[in-house]
């Protein structure tokens, strides 16, 4: 399924111009469908300031929400990846400040996921390790893993991921933890400290039993870091895409 051409089309909706993969079933897993828009005949006034829409004052759909405003309360135009927009669209405040937010992924985090890190992995209880190299495929949808053997990991099929971390004091650790990435809730995101490895529980393709996957920062610890640390965010992207 890795082997599928990352082939982009062009297509324009009511919200403008987006770059979308050929396959629509092979979306990246960060993005996020088009809202539907609040039809006009349902929005008389506008949903932030209850300005009442007239010939002069223009209604507005938020990009994002698909919520119905005036100018006032939407006129920012924002970059929008995740719908992957190939110009930035208007919204509204609040959507305006979640796509900026998520700017930092795109521009920062997801190149450093694209370039990968360098890891000893550890594959289920197995007591044999190799150092590998991880980075994120092309179209989001996979980890792959390269050493003197290959694998990958599919995003969706991820049940669990732990991100290990050094502790603020010696000898303390805390866990980053979200379980069932796309289906389940957040067990606890912890304090501000360096990552230092991974620990994933995933289902192989054709498998229902859940592997276990250990990925522990090999020489250069700094690049593998940032890595983790890129990893921690998207994971979290997955989780609040479930109520998106």
């Amino acid at each position: 399924m890795s082997a599928v051409p990352d082939g982009k089309k062009l297509v324009r909706s009511p919200s403008g111009l987006r770059m979308v993969p050929e396959n629509g079933a092979f979306n990246s897993p960060f993005s996020l469908s088009e809202p539907q828009w609040v039809p006009d005949k349902e929005c008389p006034r506008c949903m932030q300031c209850d300005t009442k829409f007239d010939f002069i004052r223009r209604k507005h759909h938020c990009r994002r929400c698909g919520r119905c405003f005036c100018d006032k309360c939407c006129s920012r135009k924002v970059a929008l990846p995740r719908m992957c927009f190939v110009d930035p669209v208007r919204q509204c405040a609040e959507c305006s400040l979640v796509s900026q937010k998520e700017s930092e992924f795109y521009d920062r985090q997801l190149r450093v996921l694209l370039g990968g890190g360098t890891f000893v992995v550890t594959l289920g209880t197995s007591e044999k390790s190799e150092t590998m190299t991880s980075r994120l495929s092309n179209n989001h949808r996979y980890l792959f893993l390269d050493g003197e053997s290959h694998f990958e990991v599919e995003l969706s099929r991820i049940s669990s991921m732990q991100i290990l971390t050094d502790g603020t004091s010696p000898g303390e650790t805390d866990i980053h933890t979200y379980t069932s990435l796309l289906d389940s809730h957040l067990i606890s995101e912890g304090a501000t400290s360096r990552p230092t490895g991974m620990l994933l529980h995933y289902r192989p393709m054709g498998s229902q039993e859940a592997q276990q996957l250990r990925m522990e920062a090999a020489d250069d610890k700094k690049v593998a870091s940032l890595w983790l640390a890129a990893m921690h965010k998207a994971a979290k992207l997955l989780y609040e895409a479930r109520d998106q």
